[in-house]
């Protein structure tokens, strides 16, 4: 099986691990599935379980000293090793289960290449961690963000960490705002992949650190390549440090989202 990924690059095992979860997706797509209960209102499906099971097995195969975090198997291969990809089979999977197709397969390298499929555009998105493309139908275009459709993804989903300083649903109600941009409420990180192809202007969310989280570190590393503006929503650096996301096209953008945000997040302190 092995030999089948023989002189793959990290970034096209991304890409094939990626393509491999959006088949078993898009499969059992219109299926009723049985809910794995995760609490707090979470879910799985077998389409996730299967999907990260489709992802895991290219990456054993092509890989196999390296060790993965899934989202829904858990941490898996040697404690000691090196290297971890980070897999998240399906996320979106309220709206997979309830027959909408905005879903994603994400699957990064910490600190390395990465690749977010869209199961039912046949789009994967992927990055050597320098340069970021999109394949579609065979062919590779570069990736190239801009601010040009005003379309802001905002994450509403809870819980909100930043609450009561900042909540994400006040941004919609800044004046500035809505003279600028329209916003789109999502809940899949494909809207990560759509900032850095150029689809949307931004995408906003709450949250901790969610550099090494399996649900954005693909779409943060696409963003980052592609040469979007990528901060916490307190504008500190993507990592321990920062708090949430702002991912934005380019600085204009950027600077008008955080001088939003920092005015709702000192009215509501």
């Amino acid at each position: 099986m092995s030999n089948s990924y023989a002189g793959l690059d990290d970034a096209g095992v991304a890409t094939v691990a990626a393509r491999a979860g959006a088949d078993v997706v898009r499969a059992l797509y219109g299926r009723r599935l049985a809910r794995i209960d995760k609490g707090a209102g979470d879910f799985a499906t077998e389409a996730d379980v299967e999907a990260e099971k489709a992802i895991i097995g290219v990456i054993r195969a092509a890989r196999p000293d390296d060790a993965v975090l899934g989202e829904e198997g858990g941490r898996q291969g040697a404690a000691e090793a090196a290297r971890q990809w980070l897999v998240d089979p399906l996320c979106g999977t309220l709206n997979y289960a309830v027959g909408n197709m905005l879903v994603a397969v994400n699957v990064a390298l910490r600190g390395g290449a990465a690749a977010v499929a869209d199961p039912f555009s046949g789009e994967v998105f992927f990055t050597d961690g320098e340069t970021a493309r999109v394949r579609h139908d065979g062919a590779d275009t570069r990736l190239a963000p801009t601010p040009a459709t005003q379309l802001v993804d905002v994450n509403l989903d809870p819980p909100f960490p930043s609450a009561p300083g900042f909540r994400a649903v006040d941004l919609l109600a800044h004046p500035g705002f809505v003279q600028r941009f329209r916003p789109r409420v999502v809940s899949t990180t494909l809207a990560l992949a759509w900032v850095a192809a150029g689809k949307r202007a931004a995408y906003v969310t709450d949250g901790g650190d969610l550099s090494e989280s399996a649900h954005f570190a693909a779409g943060i590393a696409l963003c980052q390549a592609a040469g979007c503006v990528v901060t916490g929503i307190d504008g500190a650096p993507i990592g321990r440090v920062g708090r949430g996301l702002v991912a934005a096209a380019d600085d204009e953008t950027h600077q008008l989202l955080m001088s939003m945000i920092d005015s709702r997040s000192r009215h509501r302190a």
